[in-house]
């Protein structure tokens, strides 16, 4: 029996590819590699090859994924997936399909998230998706404390007037964090890494979780959604993506929340309406003063999101868990995921239930 084959969808950037391709083979598997998105094909093609196969596709093109997928009706065992490429219906029916010579039996995404997979569709077909939760926890939360910090003393308006020659003061003295509360909405691995640092610099901290759960150190636990939003200055969102999160905060939930209050999003998109919330923050009636927004109902691409050019609005290309140590935890242990699934050691293997 040949080594397993192993498709990377899309590659971990610079010298991470390098520990990342190591790490895969080191486990004995084949991998073929998706150069499109890498800075410098020729010198990886130069770098690796006799060890790893190649390919060239948009992985987001679903025809071209699925023909890269099919070609030679060879298939692949195992897709890993850092950017979260969508993997639908169709495609999990065409890469398990009876004609291939190796039939997919593991997804893996170098990350927490896994909306971007039919999970229903994968079950149905024996497909395992197994991810990394936790992996980039600090990442995000070191991320919406940033996000904290700018919006709550307007840098981003600051920096513009001074790069115009303008000096802007204040039209009104900011409030240092220990006079605002935050509330979390998700109190996972994300939420409770943001809350320990928001209470460190003396902030009221609360959390609203779908499951009850006990309060955490100095962490309040509220009984809704609602109540979160109507008692928060800064409200920041750490949910997964799911049917019943979908959509949950949108224009009524937004009108719910504290004059001058904030939201930040480095969740998912589909969670928060867009629309509803560029409308909220060209209403200066509006209670909502301002949002930073790092994930959205359509990127990469397809980018493109009813809050650009709004103002009050701090957007960013989903970038909140992309630190050296989170990505390198999260591709390296992806690989070893894979890897044991692929071998029959499933014991410890974080996978997916639809």
């Amino acid at each position: 029996m040949g080594r397993m084959r192993v498709l990377l969808l899309d590659a971990a950037p610079g010298e991470l590819l390098n520990r990342e391709l190591e790490r895969l083979l080191g486990h004995g598997l084949a991998v073929t590699l998706n150069l499109r998105r890498v800075t410098d094909p020729a010198g990886v093609r130069a770098a690796w090859a006799g060890r790893v196969a190649f390919a060239d596709f948009d992985a987001f093109d679903e025809p071209a994924l699925v023909a890269e997928t099919v070609r030679g009706r060879l298939g692949y065992h195992a897709l890993k997936s850092r950017a979260g490429v969508p993997l639908r219906a169709g495609f999990l029916a065409a890469a398990t399909g009876p004609a291939l010579a190796n039939r997919l039996r593991v997804i893996g995404r170098a990350g927490a998230g896994t909306d971007h997979v039919d999970l229903a569709a994968a079950a149905r077909h024996g497909v395992a998706v197994t991810h990394t939760p936790g992996s980039n926890a600090t990442a995000v939360a070191e991320f919406a404390l940033a996000q904290l910090l700018a919006l709550t003393r307007n840098l981003a308006a600051h920096n513009e007037a001074a790069h115009d020659g303008r000096w802007s003061t204040p039209a009104a003295p900011a409030a240092e964090l220990p006079e605002l509360t935050l509330g979390i909405a998700g109190m996972g691995r994300i939420g409770r890494a943001l809350a320990d640092r928001a209470a460190a610099l003396g902030m009221a901290v609360q959390g609203f979780s779908r499951r009850s759960a006990p309060a955490e150190g100095a962490v309040r636990q509220v009984a809704s959604l609602k109540d979160l939003l109507a008692t928060s200055d800064v409200v920041s969102v750490h949910l997964p993506l799911t049917e019943r999160t979908r959509g949950m905060i949108g224009r009524a939930e937004l009108a719910l929340m504290r004059p001058g209050a904030i939201l930040l999003n480095t969740a998912r998109g589909g969670i928060v309406d867009e629309q509803a919330l560029a409308d909220a923050l060209r209403d200066p009636a509006h209670p909502l003063a301002a949002a930073a927004v790092d994930t959205f109902a359509h990127e990469h691409a397809a980018f493109a999101s009813p809050l650009s050019g709004v103002p009050g609005a701090l957007l960013t290309p989903h970038i909140a868990g992309m630190t050296r140590r989170a990505m390198a935890e999260a591709a390296l242990r992806c690989a070893d995921h894979i890897a044991a699934l692929l071998t029959g050691r499933p014991h410890g293997i974080p996978v997916v239930a639809p």
